[in-house]
């Protein structure tokens, strides 16, 4: 297991089913200047389940998000 963790800002829970989903931005606010594009945590969902692996996010409002990435054996 790996786990990712940050003290930002944190991510709406209503917000949390889409952040996979590509081009998808939680703040409509932000520019491809000022945030990305959106293409970030697709990848990064795509290249896990690749390896038969998994991602989950928790995240709460003002306190900070978690990813954590499951590990798991692929048998070839």
């Amino acid at each position: 297991m790996i786990r990712i963790r940050d003290t930002g800002i944190g991510i709406p829970q209503e917000k949390l089913p889409h952040i996979f989903e590509p081009f998808y931005r939680v703040s409509k606010s932000r520019t491809r200047k000022t945030g990305g594009a959106g293409l970030g945590l697709a990848v990064v969902k795509t290249i896990i389940e690749r390896h038969g692996w998994s991602i989950s996010v928790n995240s709460t409002v003002g306190v900070g998000t978690e990813f954590v990435i499951h590990l798991y054996k692929s048998e070839l």
